[in-house]
């Protein structure tokens, strides 16, 4: 079933703000708060209607692990398209994902993240003048929208977009997945991402084993139906799977409405920095929206909190040594000269006196959150350890504001540089921060470099697999880059004999081009580092010389580490771009290289490794 659907655009939103949308659609306001699922606080956003109201409200339930991190953008502009029709939206963190407060590792997260969607539903009531509540969710989003939907009577309706129908058949594709993703990574084993008994971790997030058991029972088909009026079921053109189920429902006397649109792929199974917004999807669920809604022109009496929810919580932190869980405070706010940037502190306990701060920056166009929501522990972790600890989201990246005139999810934008100053900014004047550090993976390592080469006042950078120390604007992704032109050749060398390689080059799949440009460039990169070297012996200053810039960030007393995965091509371009002034530097330049891992870490076992010598680093002396 297909139609031909109007293309919209997502706004743009501020916290306590309304911003008008570069798009065309009309400003609303969207606020980050905490609220109590009984299980422990957990971040949601709200985003108030605008216009006309109308008596539906939507609780926007994501999917898991790296296709929530794919889907990010995607979910919000759903999010706010409801908002622009006048129907308030709340998009929730479950517990143990996002910003959200930790979940006990045996927990069954199957059955705390459906509790944590009747509390959003319950939330959204309270906070706006609704009679129904749709719940949208994404493929295990909208397995466990339609759990809550059996628990929870005031949920009317439901927007499926790809559902998980069979739990069991959703395993073996994550088990697939991830025997695919261990075959492709050199550095990486597919045998150490067990947790201990059935408990499996997918792409750097972890599935409990009693996740594993209800999982394993869950099937759609099976169950009654849920006891709601209206269904829509979007399936991606590419990923068809619900359209059975979605005829049983309607042969239930369900109002039932299936669709089978593109986007999916491009959503939730595409790097951040690529991922795109399912335009057609999303008109099809304004569409259906309006169908199913009216206008509210008279709130019936009906009691709501019009003011936003707090932005601080106390949030519950499990150790990894099995101790009592933490309690920390953590507050979500905008920042900055304009307030557009977004970022989340993990304050130190109460009577800390040691006034030391750490700023996690974004990896690629991950969220603040990080890849593998690692930026959440590492915060958390050093919080404990005395530090305010400030995750933050450059602009046009997770859910900060993009800039007029600028592209979203840009990973190396112009004014990243503001950005982490205006962080930093912050953590001095607000908490009088004394002693700063910036860490940052692949971009975000970048990043910190830039800004201690720029000159913003920090006293530490740590940078977790940089594949770039320079940058030119313009550039783009899709340009041959110095990372392949170091790791590449390599690669090539290994897949000579491959008869597959050999059949995708002659079907036409490999650029020919960009690899004999790659091999081209090499020898001539070689002979540059030979002369930079050259030319720093005799005092000569080369623009973007790294050795130089090292040096110069050394001499104003910055503690330099740098950590790789082993195999990284960061490391061979380091060694040809800063040349001997690495070893000049002595313990102001500290370098670590772990075995075993992938470019993000996303196996627990490295990312232990990783976060044991970070945090070694950070509290270390200079």
């Amino acid at each position: 079933m297909s139609s031909v659907l109007p293309d919209l655009s997502p706004s743009e939103s501020d916290h306590g703000h309304s911003i008008a949308a570069s798009t065309g659609l009309q400003s609303h306001q969207r606020n980050a708060f905490y609220f109590d699922s009984g299980q422990g606080p957990l971040l949601g956003w709200l985003h108030r209607a605008t216009g006309s109201a109308r008596n539906v409200g939507l609780v926007i339930c994501k999917p898991f692990g790296y296709e929530a991190i794919c889907a990010h953008r995607s979910l919000r502009c759903f999010a706010e398209n409801a908002a622009e029709l006048g129907i308030p939206s709340l998009h929730v963190d479950y517990l143990g994902s996002g910003d959200s407060s930790d979940i006990d590792p045996s927990a069954d997260q199957i059955s705390a993240w459906t509790r944590d969607i009747v509390a959003a539903v319950k939330e959204l009531r309270e906070r706006a003048p609704i009679q129904h509540v749709c719940v949208l969710g994404v493929r295990l989003g909208a397995l466990l929208a339609v759990l809550a939907a059996e628990q929870c009577k005031d949920i009317t309706s439901l927007v499926l977009i790809s559902p998980i129908v069979s739990g069991r058949r959703y395993l073996r594709a994550l088990r697939t997945a991830r025997l695919a993703a261990s075959l492709s990574s050199a550095g990486s084993s597919a045998d150490n991402t067990e947790a201990g008994g059935d408990a499996f971790e997918a792409s750097g997030f972890m599935l409990s084993a009693a996740t594993i058991a209800s999982l394993r029972k869950l099937d759609l088909k099976a169950r009654a139906v849920p006891p709601v009026s209206d269904v829509l079921v979007i399936d991606g053109k590419s990923l068809p799977g619900g359209g059975p189920w979605a005829k049983q429902l309607a042969e239930a006397g369900i109002r039932t409405q299936y669709l089978e649109l593109p986007g999916l792929i491009e959503m939730i199974m595409t790097a951040p920095q690529d991922a795109q917004v399912p335009r057609e999807m999303i008109a099809a669920t304004r569409d259906w929206l309006c169908a199913i809604s009216k206008p509210e022109l008279d709130h019936g009496g009906l009691r709501h909190r019009g003011e936003p929810g707090p932005a601080t919580a106390s949030v519950l932190v499990h150790q990894e040594d099995g101790d009592n869980p933490l309690r920390l405070t953590e507050k979500a706010l905008f920042f900055g000269a304009d307030k557009k940037l977004f970022g989340v502190i993990t304050e130190p306990r109460i009577g800390e006196i040691r006034r030391r701060g750490v700023i996690l920056l974004n990896a690629g166009s991950d969220s603040h959150i990080g890849a593998n929501r690692m930026n959440v522990s590492l915060a958390r972790e050093w919080a404990s350890r005395g530090y305010v600890a400030l995750r933050i989201d450059i602009g046009g990246l997770g859910d900060s504001l993009t800039r007029p005139g600028q592209p979203d999810d840009v990973v190396f934008p112009p004014a990243a540089l503001d950005d982490i100053a205006a962080a930093v900014e912050l953590l001095r004047s607000r908490y009088a921060a004394r002693d700063v550090s910036l860490v940052g993976l692949c971009s975000g390592a970048y990043h910190a470099l830039r800004a201690a080469v720029a000159g913003v006042p920090v006293n530490r950078i740590l940078m977790v697999n940089p594949q770039h120390y320079f940058w030119k604007e313009g550039n783009t992704l899709e340009d041959v880059q110095l990372a392949e032109v170091v790791h590449n050749p390599r690669l090539y060398a290994r897949r000579l004999f491959s008869p597959a390689a050999w059949r995708r080059m002659l079907g036409g799949r490999v650029n020919v081009w960009r690899i004999a440009k790659i091999y081209a460039y090499r020898p001539m990169l070689a002979v540059e580092s030979r002369m930079r070297d050259v030319a720093r012996r005799v005092r000569i200053r080369l623009p973007n010389d790294l050795g130089s810039e090292l040096a110069q960030i050394y001499e104003r007393g910055i503690r330099i580490v740098l950590v790789f995965a082993r195999g990284e091509p960061g490391i061979d371009l380091l060694k040809l771009q800063a040349g001997s002034s690495v070893k000049k530097l002595g313990e102001y330049c500290r370098i670590h290289i772990i075995d075993g891992a992938d470019h993000v870490f996303s196996q627990s076992a490295p990312r232990n490794l990783l976060r044991n010598t970070l945090s070694s680093e950070l509290f270390a002396r200079n």
